[in-house]
């Protein structure tokens, strides 16, 4: 099983024509809006910090890079050529490794688990971006990379910030600047109903060892000036 054609086209239309000035992708804020906070609910539940970190879905890498500070071996992984080769930009001191998957693709995922034995995984905004039928392999990937040790912390938006992306989107000008290429290329964020989100990763065969809500903070701002922050929750899951 892999992704479709249509899905990695979009991803890949996305990145080549996304600005490269960093906070220039609405989801590409400051690692102090994102990872970081996401370490502080994550670091309690690692039965192993010394394990490889897979950030699933790494973009440009502003996440990624930030973990690498603060583990041994950090991998970036995304399904679109043109978002790692930012990320390679981004990171001239190879602070990070980056590589290709298509998370869809179990024997590639097998591979990848093969290659660097059980890991920690981040998850940042990738469930909700992926098409209906692709979710259930996504959260299999990720219970497939944790082994018997790694332990995975998954970040989405919930319900409640399609009301807002849509009430964004039908403002008097039309969707912000920076929403505005992720309708334009066909992506559909914030579609994952919130009962289904850990659902995902039971079907998965792990277990949820906690959950809990904060933002997502976004690079767009509101018309008097304040940051535009999305309905958000995470979870933390490992094998069973």
């Amino acid at each position: 099983m892999s992704v479709t054609n249509r899905y990695r086209d979009a991803w890949e239309g996305f990145w080549r024509d996304a600005p490269e000035e960093p906070g220039s992708v609405i989801w590409d804020a400051a690692p102090a809006l994102s990872a970081e906070r996401h370490l502080t609910l994550f670091r309690p539940h690692l039965a192993d910090p010394t394990l490889p970190v897979v950030d699933l879905g790494c973009g440009n890498g502003t996440q990624t890079r930030f973990l690498a500070e603060r583990f041994p071996l950090v991998l970036g992984v995304d399904l679109s050529a043109a978002a790692l080769d930012r990320a390679r930009r981004g990171d001239p001191a190879g602070r990070a490794e980056f590589t290709r998957l298509d998370a869809t693709d179990a024997a590639a995922v097998r591979a990848l688990h093969h290659r660097l034995g059980d890991a920690n995984v981040y998850v940042r905004g990738v469930i909700h971006q992926s098409d209906p039928a692709d979710r259930p392999a996504v959260a299999e990937a990720v219970a497939t990379l944790l082994g018997v040790r790694g332990r995975a912390f998954v970040f989405e938006l919930s319900e409640a910030a399609k009301e807002v992306l849509t009430g964004l989107a039908r403002g008097a000008d039309g969707p912000p600047p920076k929403l505005r290429p992720v309708f334009s290329h066909g992506l559909t964020p914030a579609e994952v109903a919130d009962a289904a989100f850990p659902e995902l990763f039971r079907a998965a065969g792990l277990t949820v060892l906690a959950t809990g809500d904060l933002p997502l903070a976004t690079t767009e701002t509101a018309p008097d000036g304040t940051r535009i922050d999305l309905p958000a929750h995470w979870l933390v899951a490992g094998p069973a």
